[in-house]
């Protein structure tokens, strides 16, 4: 199905859960925190009704994020359901990595087929600063899992924190000079929660390019430079793998969105940056059909919007991303 805007919306994120084993400084307050209480969120049996949903209205793509998703004790068995509905064609998981020792091999054997690692450092000195209760350690350890488990090709993400990390940029990128991995740079997104922080220390995808290409050498783009997802992808000479810059705030890609997300609390987001939202775990709870759930999908995909609003200083502020699912 196509938006008003002529986009066809076949992507769907799914928070599993607002919780998160870390606290990294752009995201999450160390303490103080509120989480939606476990009856609020979905089941598996309710994400497996809005999934199915969700494929009748056109969408064939499913991610499952958080907060951190590998903290469902039912993770296993939501992929296994997910992964059986025809119409999925990829089911792939965005995490940190830190439980992929334990789960890596029962998540790929249950169906997934992929995932994406955030990690925003391999120093071992600098990767607690910015990912504060995270270690070098356990982060290569899900690396490490996740590529033995066949989970691959494995995308590592990272966000650049001006002040945090800035030298993690150039330890990254010179990962895919042997590695057959696509490390992938995030520029930072004013949200609601530590807003500060991700207004100040802002580093635009130009910037850590500038800075690559200074210690590495030049950047050659992939496919003419047309996005993969999210991200313009770049290859260092001879390297084994690749560059992506995801650039939501200096250069959108609005016009070529087309995904949605379902809200760890069950609702479903029309735009990572817009705070307008349609309730779809009431919709489940109070006795409503499939037929109900498709048309909301239907009610959602006409009601997004043209773009963010970045620019003019609007900033969504009702929601922290662990609760939108990134």
């Amino acid at each position: 199905m196509k938006d008003r805007f002529g986009r066809e919306i076949n992507y769907l994120r799914i928070s599993l859960t607002d919780r998160c084993n870390l606290r990294c400084v752009y995201c999450m307050p160390m303490n103080g925190l509120t989480f939606v209480p476990n009856k609020e969120m979905l089941t598996a049996d309710e994400l497996e009704k809005v999934v199915r949903a969700a494929v009748d209205a056109g969408f064939h793509k499913v991610r499952l994020t958080g907060g951190e998703p590998t903290l469902r004790q039912d993770i296993v068995e939501i992929v296994r359901r997910l992964v059986r509905i025809d119409g999925v064609d990829q089911l792939v998981m965005t995490t940190n990595g830190y439980r992929l020792p334990y789960l890596a091999q029962d998540l790929a054997d249950a169906g997934l087929k992929r995932v994406n690692i955030h990690v925003d450092s391999l120093n071992r000195e600098t990767l607690p600063k910015l990912m504060r209760l995270g270690t070098y350690d356990k982060a290569w350890a899900g690396i490490e899992a996740a590529e033995k488990a066949g989970l691959t090709p494995i995308k590592l993400n990272a966000v650049i924190t001006r002040g945090y990390n800035d030298n993690a940029a150039v330890e990254l990128a010179r990962l895919t000079l042997k590695k057959p991995w696509q490390i992938r740079f995030i520029e930072l997104m004013p949200f609601a929660g530590p807003t500060e922080i991700q207004l100040e220390h802002y580093v635009s995808s130009k910037e850590v390019r500038a800075w690559i290409e200074e210690k590495l050498g030049p950047l050659f783009k992939v496919d003419e430079g047309k996005l993969d997802g999210e991200a313009r992808i770049y290859r260092l000479a001879g390297a084994e793998g690749a560059i992506g810059f995801i650039s939501p705030v200096s250069n959108p890609y609005c016009d070529d969105c087309n995904r949605m997300r379902l809200t760890a609390d069950g609702r479903i987001r029309m735009c990572l940056l817009f705070d307008k939202e349609i309730n779809f775990r009431d919709t489940l709870r109070n006795g409503s059909g499939h037929q109900d759930l498709v048309n909301l999908f239907e009610q959602a995909i006409w009601a997004k919007p043209v773009g963010h609003e970045l620019k003019n200083g609007a900033h969504p502020e009702a929601r922290t991303m662990s609760q939108i699912g990134g």
